[in-house]
């Protein structure tokens, strides 16, 4: 543990994939992310998930060669057929903070990454040139190069080739009462909003190029934390199998000072946990408001 750790940060997010073993292929040998763990989920994990029928499958665990906090989880489950990534409420993407974004492209031909938008700046937003990716469970991954800090927080450049998440996606129909949730029951800050026309949504739901969207960041004191995003009324909430993981961008683990100031219903009462990402420390999750499953690890 380290200074990394401060109320609000990401440790990490949780992929569901439908071949561990192709997935390790994209995830450590294409990104080069480390492999920290494997094994079968552990059943208590999977109920405090509110996924009890992913109790038992394959997974693995990766961290980032920086050496950050900060640890990708894939499950593997299959991928429902109608589910379709930037569609749907809940988690819509993870964003890493990468070297060298304009390489990616090609570091990433005949992976088992799709790239839907290569790297590219974004009309008002210096601080960052995006470029954006689903992998094989359907779930999206930004990859982004960070050029500067905003005027309200602080962007980590990356210190290895690809590094930690640092900011995770979340797509709503009600963005006000979301911002709400996240600042009245996990006590975190909201910070700015930003009207631009968003390329991801306007493909997915076949919008006129121009269409503007709003998002608003959601961070703590100058740590950018979440991205919540408007979804246009076509969007639906996501498919998924009983009792398991919601398909791609399932889960977001934050750290947190306490549980016990959390003022939102745990899934399961907060348990000791063992491993790269728990450490023995305590976690608990919690479902928000657009559908979002959101595991909680308590650093004080």
């Amino acid at each position: 543990m380290s200074n990394f750790l401060t109320h609000g940060c990401i440790m990490g997010g949780v992929v569901t994939t439908p071949n561990l073993d192709a997935a390790l292929e994209d995830y450590h040998g294409r990104l080069g992310l480390n492999i920290v763990e494997r094994g079968e989920l552990a059943a208590d994990l999977a109920a405090s998930w509110k996924c009890p029928a992913n109790g038992g499958a394959r997974t693995a665990t990766l961290q980032p060669q920086s050496g950050a906090h900060c640890f990708i989880r894939l499950v593997e489950q299959p991928v429902p057929d109608e589910f379709m990534p930037v569609r749907t409420y809940g988690w819509a993407a993870f964003e890493l903070t990468v070297q060298d974004v304009y390489g990616w492209p090609g570091r990433l031909k005949g992976s088992g990454f799709d790239i839907v938008g290569p790297p590219k700046p974004i009309e008002g937003l210096p601080y960052f040139i995006p470029m954006q990716v689903t992998g094989r469970g359907r779930e999206m991954i930004y990859l982004n190069e960070v050029a500067e800090n905003t005027l309200s927080s602080d962007l980590p450049k990356a210190a290895s080739l690809t590094d930690h998440i640092f900011i995770v996606i979340l797509a709503t129909h009600d963005r006000e009462a979301n911002l709400a949730w996240l600042q009245e029951k996990i006590g975190l800050d909201v910070g700015g909003t930003y009207t631009l026309e968003y390329t991801m949504i306007n493909k997915a739901f076949g919008l006129p190029d121009g269409t503007q969207s709003s998002i608003t960041m959601v961070q703590k004191d100058r740590l950018p934390i979440i991205e919540v995003d408007d979804y246009p009324e076509p969007a639906t909430a996501r498919p998924q199998m009983p009792g398991c993981l919601p398909p791609g961008n399932a889960l977001v683990t934050l750290a947190v000072d306490r549980l016990d100031a959390i003022n939102a219903a745990f899934i399961k009462p907060p348990a000791v946990r063992g491993g790269a990402i728990y450490a023995g420390r305590r976690s608990a999750t919690v479902v928000g408001m657009a559908g979002e499953l959101l595991e909680l690890v308590e650093i004080s």
